[in-house]
């Protein structure tokens, strides 16, 4: 997600102030998020035949059963097939999701004014190659998360080209100019589309653990979206970078 959809600036009554509560709250929204995409994979809502918006639908509504009315703080996406190919900002028309597909979906749930943003890939059928796609993107993030532990000086354009590094070395692409934003209260720090330092992409020489404008620790989600042009699709896979 590019965070370019997001409105407003500072934090809300009641936030939670040190850091250590901070983490916390952020982790628990994340939790909750991996809770509702484990129930999205149990109750097959990603299935042939279904339609995006009809699958993105139910995955708000099952967002509500399990947890109440629940806002979401980025435009929900469900992308299959060809449209995989498309980064966040981009708006591909609605689509039948088929038989031997591939699908993902990007979810920006708020919890207790806590902002989650999760993203995970599903596979239908039996296609190696997709299957594979989907076996590289957790190892992908797993290995950035490592990149960003490793260098405690590591910038957002450092991070990037690790991240374009290590999808080369599997045979992907990156599929969007970035792989990351920052996370927080909702709403958190206003993120600027022309604003290079909010993302781990090329041209941000700034360190991503600096205080935000407020003065607290800024947060990072690391997306990675993996793409195969020739065969015309691709995954993602988000979640935090420096808390887990």
């Amino acid at each position: 997600m590019t965070g370019e959809s997001m409105t407003g600036e500072g934090v809300t009554d009641g936030t939670v102030t040190d850091e250590g509560g901070r983490a916390r709250s952020l982790l628990d929204a994340q939790a909750k998020a991996a809770e509702l995409f484990a129930e999205i994979e149990k109750r097959g809502l990603v299935a042939p035949g279904e339609g995006e918006k009809a699958v993105s639908d139910r995955i708000r509504d099952l967002a509500n059963e399990m947890f109440g009315p629940t806002r979401h703080w980025h435009k929900r996406i469900v992308r299959s097939g060809p449209n995989t190919l498309h980064p966040y900002k981009e708006n591909p028309p609605d689509r039948i999701i088929g038989r031997d597909d591939i699908a993902f979906a990007d979810f920006g749930p708020i919890f207790e004014e806590w902002e989650a943003d999760f993203g995970r890939t599903f596979v239908l059928g039996d296609d190696p190659v997709k299957h594979r796609l989907r076996a590289d993107l957790p190892e992908v993030f797993a290995a950035g998360r490592r990149a960003f532990e490793a260098d405690p000086g590591i910038t957002g354009a450092r991070l990037h080209a690790e991240v374009g590094r290590l999808a080369a070395g599997r045979g992907w692409e990156l599929g969007g100019w970035h792989a990351g934003h920052p996370v927080g209260e909702f709403p958190h720090e206003k993120i600027d589309g022309a604003d290079i330092e909010s993302y781990v992409a090329p041209g941000n020489d700034t360190p991503l653990r600096r205080p935000d404008r407020a003065g607290r620790v800024c947060h990072w989600i690391l997306e990675i979206h993996l793409v195969d042009r020739e065969r015309g699709f691709g995954g993602f896979y988000e979640e935090l970078l420096d808390l887990g």
